[in-house]
């Protein structure tokens, strides 16, 4: 009896055991799977010493892309992407631009072996640390599918995946490191005027016109729902999607503080519903006066709160005063608006990031926002046409907060500009007697 038992349990558990590989498996679990037996794949591979066919150089990579472009509209980017367009009709080879892209990808290696997070990227059976930096920049720099590039670096799609997020992940905590608030003489270098109308007799500190540590201001980076996006595809390309969309989580919110150079000092992503709209870094520096140099401060556009450090334009009002004071605050945002258009232009997955993750697309909109910076560090400037769409123009229905301390101070500083522009005047008019 017993023994029947035990071959009743066993047959059972044997049944239970084809039931779970046979039954059809769910998207996630069959995802796993895939990427699980990709990994045993490849590392079989290495152990049989497969390697020998990889190209020695991130600069034979750089050719291949080029020189086997894939068919139809969505090729695989070129090395261009990363430190800017080449010229009209120049030749796709040329060496200059290969010895650029080059140093971009053996820099950012660098900086991933110095960092304290030391932990094996997730995928890299095959690839060096210097080529999965350039496959990964190829997948920032445009928004080409993960089966283009695992035909060009000849890579299953899953590990293809799993390489990208994982580099991600890992650049994205070099956060704190890249891009950091100013302090001390740091900060005191990034500091510009005002104005250039302003005479420097009057620029003392606390009681003149106050000089710019950056620019506040934001941008929306469009997402994919994780639910309904079948019936959202069906409305049309990404920007009608956007005008039409009225889910407020379809894009994230990136908050930015831009120096006078491009270079950001803070930066923040949350979802499209969390309307903050500098909020939080205000009550920061209220509590970090530390934070600000004497006689400086932050601009910013209308929608934000208006404090003795960060001034905003006036609104409803249009006199003499008002108009050279919002006229100035202008020029200066436009730096914000340059950055803005260069880390879109460079980074062109952020058109349109189809992830439908939370975490996942913030940890992508974070390595693009460091790279802008480590780019800079490198002297790797983008021209690019200024984003201004975004940023700082959403009409906010609720009252804008404006404290005390930052009106009479805007009203101070446009006093000092308006005076200082009628006395040029009086000057120009006596030269011309």
């Amino acid at each position: 009896m017993d023994f029947r038992q035990h071959v009743l349990s066993a047959g059972r558990a044997v049944l239970d055991m084809m039931q779970r590989e046979w039954e059809p498996l769910s998207a996630g679990e069959l995802e796993l799977r895939l990427d699980q037996a990709v990994e045993e794949m490849l590392e079989s591979e290495l152990l049989v010493g497969k390697l020998e066919t990889q190209p020695s150089s991130p600069a034979v990579y750089l050719r291949l892309l080029r020189s086997n472009p894939s068919p139809g509209p969505q090729g695989l980017p070129t090395a261009a992407g990363l430190t800017g367009p080449t010229e009209e009709g120049a030749t796709t080879s040329e060496d200059p631009q290969e010895e650029a892209d080059s140093e971009a990808v053996k820099y950012i290696s660098e900086l991933l072996q110095s960092s304290k997070s030391r932990a094996r990227l997730a995928g890299r059976a095959r690839l060096s640390l210097s080529h999965t930096v350039l496959l990964s920049l190829s997948l920032l720099s445009e928004r080409v599918s993960y089966r283009s590039v695992s035909r060009r670096f000849q890579l299953e799609k899953g590990n293809i995946h799993r390489i990208f997020f994982s580099f991600c992940e890992r650049i994205g905590k070099l956060k704190e490191e890249q891009i950091r608030w100013p302090l001390g003489e740091e900060a005191a270098e990034l500091l510009s005027p005002f104005s250039s109308l302003v005479v420097q007799n009057k620029q003392d500190e606390g009681h003149g016109v106050p000089q710019v540590l950056g620019v506040l201001g934001h941008t929306q980076i469009p997402v994919r729902l994780p639910v309904g996006k079948h019936e959202l595809e069906r409305l049309g390309p990404v920007e009608k999607r956007m005008k039409m969309e009225a889910h407020p989580d379809c894009w994230l919110n990136l908050e930015l503080v831009c120096s006078c150079r491009g270079q950001f000092l803070h930066c923040r992503v949350t979802k499209g519903s969390d309307a903050d709209r500098g909020r939080r870094l205000r009550d920061r520096l209220e509590q970090n006066p530390q934070l600000m140099p004497p006689g400086s401060c932050l601009v910013a556009r209308a929608g934000y709160p208006l404090t003795a450090q960060i001034l905003t334009p006036y609104t409803g009002s249009d006199g003499p005063k008002q108009e050279v004071f919002n006229q100035t605050l202008e020029e200066r945002c436009r730096i914000l608006d340059q950055a803005v258009g260069s880390l879109k232009a460079r980074f062109r997955r952020l058109t349109y990031l189809d992830i439908g993750n939370y975490d996942r697309a913030r940890t992508v909109v974070l390595t693009a926002c460091v790279l802008h910076n480590v780019f800079l560090q490198m002297g790797q400037e983008l021209q690019a046409e200024s984003e201004t769409e975004n940023i700082g123009t959403v009409e906010e229905e609720e009252e804008v907060e404006e404290d005390e301390e930052g009106v009479q101070r805007r009203d101070a500083v446009a006093d000092l500009l308006l005076t200082n522009i009628n006395s040029e005047k009086t000057h120009d008019n006596k030269d011309l007697c």
